[in-house]
Order: C-alpha cells, then structure tokens, then sequence
C-alpha cells in the first residue's frame, strides 16, 4: 500500500467511509449527522495540518489519516491526529501503516509529540493498535462519551513522545 497526501480527487472515496464512520456513533465525537461540508472542513484543513490516504495498487482508498497541531502558539509543537480505516478494507493493516505514518511524518516536520483527545475506551482495537505505536493512556474522562449501545463510557487522552 501506498501513503501519499490526499489530493481534491480523494473526497469522493473518502466520504462514504467516513460518513459511515461517523454516523455510526462508537468511535467518533463529532456530530452523527455530520454533512458533507463540515465534514470536508473538518477532515482536510488547512496548513499545516496535513491529510494522508492510503491506498492498493490501483488507488483504492483504503482509508485516511490527517495531523494537526494538536494547540496552537506555544503548545504547537504538539501532533494531534485522528484515522478512519475503509470498515470495507479493516484487518488489512492500514491502520497500523497510517499510525506509523502519521508518527514519522510528525517527527520529521519537528512536532515533539503527539496527542490524541478522545480515544473511546471501548475502541479496544484503536486502543491496542495505538499501544503497541508507543502511545500510552495518560487520563481517563469518565462517562466523556455516549455510546450507541453502551451507555456512557470513558474518553482516553493518549500521548507519545516523538
């Protein structure tokens, strides 16, 4: 698989994953009817914020990955980042290769770390996955997000060292 920064032309294929993502409502905090629009501004900002895909051979997006600073002005020097994986294309890796990605990428721009906000604690992949990169729980917010079907569960804020 390919990473390559995603271009306009990626909308298209990023769009229905992500939608299905996000209105599913177990991994996300954004809004579950999140249109289109917002998503877009939300999903590919500005400079220097990045976006990622990753894509097969034939430049099938497999899923997409977009670093940010995770602050502003004196705090910028910290990453924030956040993945969707194509559920159509999960256990394939794709995750893993956008985190590592995601890391080298952040290092080499000169961000010294890197932070995620809200990492669903039932997101028991998400959190093995993201583990197993050097990440590490630093606090818990309980009840911070309402899940689907359980209820009120814990938000995790992760950081790793760069």
């Amino acid at each position: 698989m390919l990473i390559r920064e995603a271009t306009p032309g990626d909308w298209p294929a990023i769009w229905p994953f992500l939608h299905r993502i996000v209105a599913a409502g177990d991994t996300y905090t954004w809004p579950r009817d999140v249109s289109e629009e917002q998503a877009r501004a939300l999903w590919i900002p500005q400079p220097p914020s990045r976006t990622f895909v990753a894509v097969d051979p034939d430049g099938t997006v497999l899923g997409s990955a977009k670093v940010n600073p995770n602050h502003m002005g004196p705090a910028s020097h910290i990453a924030g980042a956040s993945f969707m994986v194509d559920p159509e294309h999960a256990g394939r890796g794709v995750g893993r290769a956008l985190g590592e990605f995601a890391v080298e990428w952040a290092r080499a721009e000169g961000y010294r770390a890197m932070q995620f906000n809200a990492v669903v604690e039932t997101n028991t992949r998400a959190v093995a996955l993201w583990r197993s990169l050097g990440f590490e729980v630093l606090a818990t917010l309980p009840e911070g997000f309402r899940h689907p079907e359980k209820g009120y569960v814990g938000l995790h804020i992760m950081y790793r060292r760069l």
